[in-house]
């Protein structure tokens, strides 16, 4: 859990898979899911589980957000139009998709050096498939390393928290 949060998550935007802005403040008073993704990771299967967690809560409007990056092992594929084929071919993939994204080094997306500033370096993406639970306020406060899974119960009872605060 993260205690001290200082700034917030509405003041980043992401460029969509089709080119488009997300502006994160659009999502002001709404719960959002933030992972990065890879196509060809060991746990890209999560893409199944993501879509099932988006499934069970978008009613309660929960925005998820995925974000492609090469920027771990390379295991991202070519291209935009082939990163957003993969995932609605192979997964069916509803929720939202950014373009593939540099998350590393003195170009990585600036969201991600806001998550090492709030929640220190442990936070920070080490491999794809880390996830950020950001409030209904633009709060981080919690996130996931790779390993677990999207339906895992800690993630599911820290989105019913997010639902449940209004």
């Amino acid at each position: 859990m993260i205690n001290k949060v200082s700034a917030n998550a509405y003041k980043y935007s992401f460029t969509s898979i089709d080119g488009k802005v997300i502006n994160l403040k659009e999502f002001m008073g709404k719960p959002i899911l933030i992972v990065n993704t890879a196509s060809l990771c060991g746990f890209t299967n999560q893409y199944k589980d993501i879509e099932s967690l988006y499934g069970m809560y978008k009613k309660f409007d929960l925005i998820v957000l995925g974000i492609p990056s090469n920027d771990f092992g390379n295991q991202e594929l070519s291209s935009n139009v082939k990163v957003k084929e993969f995932c609605t071919t192979n997964f069916g993939i509803s929720f939202l998709l950014t373009e593939i994204t540099k998350i590393k080094g003195q170009n990585g997306h600036p969201f991600f050096k806001w998550v090492k500033e709030e929640a220190g370096f442990l936070a920070f993406p080490k491999w794809n498939f880390y996830k950020y639970l950001i409030n209904r306020k633009g709060e981080l406060v919690s996130w996931y390393s790779s390993t677990t899974n999207p339906m895992s119960e800690k993630i599911k009872i820290e989105v019913k928290k997010l639902i449940d605060e209004k």
